[in-house]
């Protein structure tokens, strides 16, 4: 005797169909903008603001309104970021 396959349907509750791609699309458009309010702007610094090493004018011409040289930007860049959203909720997050 075969085994019938499970169709792959979500209960969705009282969600609206694409609810899902709606919240993980809200949250790449929040990232997009949160990484372009963050680019730098105005004028570039001629040295960092960090460690004080000079930033190269290649660097300067390429990102306009640097102000940190490419050692302390990678080193800003790896620290981690909490945007204290939970677009998905769990329940625990639901009962606080």
């Amino acid at each position: 005797m075969k085994q019938q396959k499970e169709s792959p349907i979500m209960a969705t509750g009282w969600a609206p169909d694409g609810a899902v791609q709606d919240q993980i699309d809200d949250t790449i458009a929040d990232a997009v903008s949160r990484a372009r309010a963050n680019m730098p702007q105005g004028e570039s610094e001629a040295e960092c603001r960090e460690c004080g090493e000079p930033i190269p004018e290649a660097r300067r011409r390429a990102l306009p309104g640097v102000k940190l040289c490419v050692a302390c930007q990678s080193e800003r860049d790896s620290r981690p970021v909490f945007t204290g959203i939970n677009r998905r909720g769990s329940k625990d997050s639901q009962l606080r």
